[in-house]
């Protein structure tokens, strides 16, 4: 496990400690799976149906900006309130918001009132409720399972999140729209009421908080977190890698589905077998990542991760066979958990006590800020060029992460 006073491309020496189910561990996981798999029914119907109401490829790329923009307005102040509060309490507060949300759009979708507009608003206030629950999640992680468990309880929920919500939800997707379009809307609110259920019932121990100064204010607290962040080199670096390869992950997901149905001809099927791929690879991803970073070390595994996706973007753009889109989908999951997991464990490790969820948000902020702008790229792109165009775009981003990455090591 790297330390403070570590290089960041040298190995990590310790064995990766499986975290135990009990303790809170196995409700959190639980929780978060239930939540991801309702994610994952939204995430794959919203394009469908915003496709359904519009052809043109920037408004439905805008669906997607909506969904990053709050992490740039509210990202540092979620991670604030994170340190603040009582994280579980807020977590499932943030969830019985989602869920009155989300049944309030099933219910516009039913009716038939939901319009590109209704779309980007929805988007737009449920990223701004995660960027509190995600941000308190983060935090509250580290006092569920031991530091030394940390890398194996991370690989294990973000691949069960993958299973849930690419490989479980998403297939589901078709089925669910014969009973009518606002179905799997229904079903992401009721995901939402029994994870907020789950974390009300989790019992944890208070996290270690630094003492706050007198005085202090959220905007200072903010700012602090920011600073601790820019200070420490790997981190840094990996935030600065992470936006640029952001830039080009907003460009593809914000138009994928034009991708797939469009320039594949390949229709719903086809979208649904993509990230049905992509959602199954993610699970060897989680199991590779521990792995890889005992290896070559968690920064190197985020390099070589970087490498490989750059690749399969190169053919996802010019291959114009669904066989093709799908295995690239498939590499595209496995690479993006080792990417994440170690980015995650990676923060978590070399954050002071009581300042995770601060220096969690500042990542996120930075991280996220190409998103949006991918997004829009994407969709001018897709309208300019091609539906191939955001797929050569995001190998491009990926270029110049890797590249800076690499800087980072060297």
């Amino acid at each position: 496990m790297t330390t403070h006073g570590v290089t960041a491309g040298t190995a990590v020496t310790d064995t990766a400690r499986a975290p135990a189910w009990r303790g809170g561990f196995g409700r959190l996981w639980s929780a978060a799976i239930i939540s991801r798999f309702g994610d994952g029914l939204r995430t794959a119907a919203l394009p469908l149906l915003a496709a359904s109401l519009t052809d043109d490829p920037l408004l439905i790329a805008s669906v997607t900006a909506c969904g990053f923009l709050p992490w740039l307005l509210f990202g540092l102040l979620g991670g604030a309130l994170a340190d603040r509060v009582d994280q579980r309490r807020a977590m499932w507060t943030a969830d019985l918001l989602r869920a009155a949300l989300m049944a309030g759009f099933a219910l516009a979708v039913a009716l038939d009132l939901a319009g590109i507009a209704l779309l980007l608003a929805l988007a737009f206030l449920l990223t701004t409720v995660q960027t509190l629950f995600d941000n308190a999640a983060t935090a509250l992680l580290p006092a569920v399972v031991p530091r030394s468990a940390l890398a194996g309880a991370n690989a294990r929920l973000m691949a069960g999140q993958q299973v849930a919500g690419g490989f479980l939800g998403a297939p589901l997707v078709p089925a669910l729209l014969v009973l009518g379009a606002s179905a799997p809307f229904t079903v992401n609110a009721a995901t939402y009421l029994v994870g907020a259920l789950l974390i009300a019932s989790l019992r944890t121990r208070a996290p270690d908080r630094a003492p706050k100064a007198v005085g202090g204010t959220l905007r200072a607290e903010m700012a602090e977190g920011m600073r601790t962040l820019w200070r420490d080199g790997p981190l840094r670096g990996l935030a600065v890698a992470t936006a640029l390869s952001n830039v080009g992950i907003g460009a593809l997901i914000a138009t994928l589905v034009l991708h797939i149905t469009g320039w594949l001809d390949a229709g719903n099927s086809g979208y649904a077998a993509a990230l049905t791929a992509y959602g199954a690879a993610s699970v060897a991803g989680g199991l590779l990542a521990p792995r890889l970073a005992l290896r070559i070390g968690r920064i190197r595994s985020v390099l070589v991760a970087g490498i490989v996706q750059t690749c399969a973007l190169l053919v996802l753009g010019t291959v114009r066979e669904l066989w093709a889109a799908i295995g690239v989908m498939a590499l595209f999951g496995v690479m993006g958990m080792v990417w994440n997991v170690n980015q995650a464990t990676l923060v978590q490790e070399r954050s002071p006590a009581g300042m995770l969820g601060r220096i969690s948000s500042a990542f996120r902020t930075l991280a996220v800020a190409g998103a949006p702008l991918g997004a829009l790229l994407g969709g001018l792109a897709a309208s300019a060029w091609g539906l191939n165009a955001p797929a050569l775009l995001a190998a491009g981003a990926f270029t110049l992460a890797v590249a800076s990455l690499g800087v980072l090591i060297n």
